[in-house]
């Protein structure tokens, strides 16, 4: 596959993970599928962003730039024609970096919730985190330690489960346009100018 076409489909796949990304970490907002009283007692995770920025805004941006890269105009510099599809290629991968580190921050952020489990009113009547390393994972009766909001423990579980998957599929895109952007910055791309910059 052409190096260019490569990018295209790299990117087409980036936005709609991208939007999940966003989605999901704005419906952590809305624990249990609800407005919180207190924005205080929502798991502090949720407010880095990890959803909106990492997987969201930072990933839209190298994702347009992947999907330009097959109509690239090629323009060409001192009398080579390839050589603006190279310098592309090349920037293509600066871009692909800033969406791996956008998609790991948001990959750990969401691990880290994870296995801190939610913020949420416990027994004592105070708000707080009652699980330790993750323990309610393998122990579903431990849920009940959180009384409110409502399903709080099933809903982050799931919403930064899901940002845990997008994030890792981003990664796993992103370091592939990183290794096709090197080789299209070396080889060129397979049609670019009509044809004049052929694979090596």
């Amino acid at each position: 596959m052409c190096t260019g076409s490569c990018a295209k489909c790299l990117g087409g796949s980036l936005i709609p993970l991208a939007l999940f990304g966003f989605l999901a970490n704005v419906l952590l907002f809305f624990p249990g599928g609800k407005v919180i009283e207190d924005n205080n007692n929502l798991s502090a995770e949720i407010w880095y962003f990890g959803g909106i920025l990492g997987s969201g805004v930072l990933m839209i941006f190298p994702a347009l730039v992947f999907l330009g890269l097959k109509n690239n105009d090629c323009c060409g510099c001192c009398g080579n024609t390839g050589c603006g599809k190279r310098f592309a290629m090349f920037t293509s991968t600066i871009f692909a970096v800033i969406g791996f580190l956008g998609a790991g921050y948001s990959f750990v952020i969401s691990a880290i919730s994870i296995n801190k489990g939610p913020n949420c009113l416990m027994s004592n009547n105070t708000w707080g985190y009652p699980f330790h390393n993750g323990d309610y994972l393998s122990d579903q009766a431990l849920w009940s330690k959180c009384l409110e909001p409502d399903n709080v423990v099933s809903w982050n579980l799931t919403l930064f489960s899901i940002l845990l998957v997008v994030g890792g599929i981003q990664m796993i895109l992103c370091a592939i346009q990183v290794i096709n952007g090197l080789l299209g910055t070396l080889c060129g791309d397979c049609q670019c100018c009509g044809g004049g910059d052929g694979p090596v």
